[in-house]
């Protein structure tokens, strides 16, 4: 036995120090780099070797990753010109956000001589408010227009003024787009000015249309699902279009707020549990309304219902509503946005739902841990025997238990806690499926650490 299949996880173990991790890092393995730049802790000597490495790879993971020191990320500038690119880039992570630059960091950034390390850094989601909004005035229109995007509602009113009238057209419709929703003039210019553009349906949706401009575009069909979710069409040509063809226009019609229940029952509407709906506009801008809420929660819609669940001023009663809908998205939706979703829901998500966004709910503060074990421990789906790991009051020998289990997954869950008894830890060592996650157990002697690596035949 090489070991080969299990040393991948020690790029991945809190407690393996420099030596160990160094070793690693000369097998120039991609995997193992990318187990390394996502590690919470960075032994100094190996962050060092990462920074100063003849591998641009490894260099660009340790650039890309969100979890190292940004002070760490920005000291590659100091070193090859070509790395400035992935440093401005910088990383983006699922559904967090990544901790901004040092603020010497951007200066050289944005004002270095390749315009596509400029681009990347002014638009970066990591650049920080502070650094953006100076931009508004800067000389160069890209700057202008980044700052007019991602900052506006830090600018001042003489800067927003200013921008509105640019004499870059790009920077002039940017900001046109963050006023129109109020602004008759400005979405009717947009209109004009985006024709063909995708951002038509933008103006669409968000845009102050007059009668005329609304008549207009329904006449030419443009954007017609996104022109009736637009609050500001008129009631009259929305309920003209009840029996349209389309089927996203007549769901769009049945969700109109001036509807009655009895108005969008008569309506030929269908959500379908995997449709992706964004929350409906006039119920997220109501969300501070209690009856609004109470009135979308209870409703039969199943688009109303999907976006009060996604609204955190929810009230009590209606989250306990919602806990129990007939409808997958609506559950999910609560499960991810409400703060009081009930504990049960997101255990019951977890073990049943078959969309990838519940695995994530396990990592919500209201995810009931304790009694894991004793309610999974012979549970006959493995999804819920892996749960028994989550749980403070599991012992070592309903773990070591487990990690003899049939399911790869609940074995190698088991591999990874680090109450697992160190004999059985070791035997997993050899085990290809889970090995791996064995040898990322912080329990691991360091002395087994560096056989495991010797008996890889990788050099000390």
């Amino acid at each position: 036995m090489t070991a080969r299949h299990a040393i991948e996880g020690l790029a991945s173990n809190p407690a393996a120090p420099s030596c160990v991790l160094l070793r690693l890092l000369a097998l120039g393995d991609h995997w193992i780099v990318s187990r390394l730049s996502y590690r919470t802790t960075l032994p100094t000597e190996v962050a060092e070797a990462m920074v100063a490495h003849s591998d641009r790879r490894v260099r660009t993971a340790l650039a890309q990753s969100w979890t190292v020191d940004p002070g760490l990320r920005a000291r590659l500038l100091d070193g090859l010109a070509s790395d400035a690119l992935a440093v401005a880039m910088g990383p983006h992570p699922y559904r967090m956000e990544g901790a901004p630059l040092p603020d010497w960091a951007y200066e050289r950034l944005l004002t270095h001589e390749r315009g596509t390390v400029r681009y990347e850094a002014v638009n970066a989601p990591t650049a920080p408010a502070h650094v953006l909004v100076p931009l508004a005035v800067h000389d160069d229109p890209l700057f202008r227009l980044a700052a007019c995007r991602r900052v506006w509602h830090a600018l001042t009113d003489d800067v927003r003024t200013s921008l509105l009238d640019d004499t870059d057209p790009a920077v002039r419709t940017a900001a046109s787009l963050h006023v129109m929703h109020d602004d008759e003039g400005r979405t009717a210019e947009l209109v004009e000015t985006l024709a063909g553009d995708w951002r038509l349906g933008d103006v669409a949706e968000w845009g102050r249309l007059g009668r005329p401009q609304a008549e207009s575009l329904a006449a030419k069909g443009v954007w017609l699902e996104r022109l009736v979710r637009n609050p500001a069409f008129p009631a009259d040509l929305a309920r003209e279009l009840a029996s349209h063809d389309d089927p996203a226009v007549r769901l769009a019609v049945s969700s109109r707020p001036e509807l009655s229940e009895a108005e969008r029952a008569a309506i030929d509407w269908q959500v379908g549990p995997e449709d992706r709906l964004g929350v409906l506009r006039w119920v997220w801008d109501a969300r501070g309304d209690t009856e609004t809420l109470r009135r979308c929660a209870t409703s039969a819609h199943t688009w109303l219902r999907r976006s009060a669940a996604m609204c955190r001023e929810l009230p009590d009663d209606c989250v306990d509503l919602l806990a129990g809908d007939a409808d997958f998205g609506v559950r999910l939706l609560l499960a991810e946005n409400h703060p009081d979703a009930p504990a049960e829901l997101l255990l019951d998500l977890y073990l049943h739902g078959e969309h990838r966004a519940v695995a994530m709910l396990a990592s919500k503060p209201q995810f009931p841990v304790d009694g894991l074990a004793g309610r999974f421990a012979d549970a006959a789906a493995p999804e819920a025997r892996a749960l028994v790991m989550r749980d403070p009051g599991a012992t070592p020998d309903v773990i070591e238990r487990l990690s003899r289990d049939p399911a790869a997954r609940v074995r190698e869950t088991a591999a990874c806690d680090p109450r697992l008894p160190v004999p059985r830890l070791l035997e997993l060592l050899d085990d290809p499926d889970v090995g791996a996650a064995a040898a990322s157990n912080p329990a691991l002697p360091i002395a087994h650490m560096s056989a495991l690596l010797d008996r890889a035949g990788i050099a000390g």
